[in-house]
């Protein structure tokens, strides 16, 4: 019997992925803020929101919601999220 294990982190045909270069600053920057739809992620973004604002000056959330916790990000919502400076995907179990 043959195994083949497969890693859900890069697709091996493809690209290798690379991490974007850092942001100098949060000053002024938009934040996607998205959301897994698991019970403790809003009251978690609204801490995590209320930090990069007062502390690191972030102008602006754009906040999203996946419709289910064990599925993808719609491509829509990635396409519209990805207008933003930096994102920021957490669970909130």
């Amino acid at each position: 019997m043959t195994f083949k294990v497969l890693d859900p982190r890069v697709d091996p045909e493809g690209e290798p992925l690379r991490l974007a270069a850092p942001l100098p600053t949060l000053e002024g920057a938009v934040v996607a803020l998205l959301d897994n739809a698991k019970i403790g992620t809003a009251r978690l973004y609204d801490f995590v929101a209320e930090i990069l604002a007062s502390e690191y000056g972030v102008r602006e959330f754009m906040r999203r919601r996946k419709p289910d916790a064990s599925r993808p990000v719609p491509r829509e919502m990635l396409a519209e999220m990805s207008a933003a400076d930096a994102l920021v995907s957490a669970i909130g179990d």
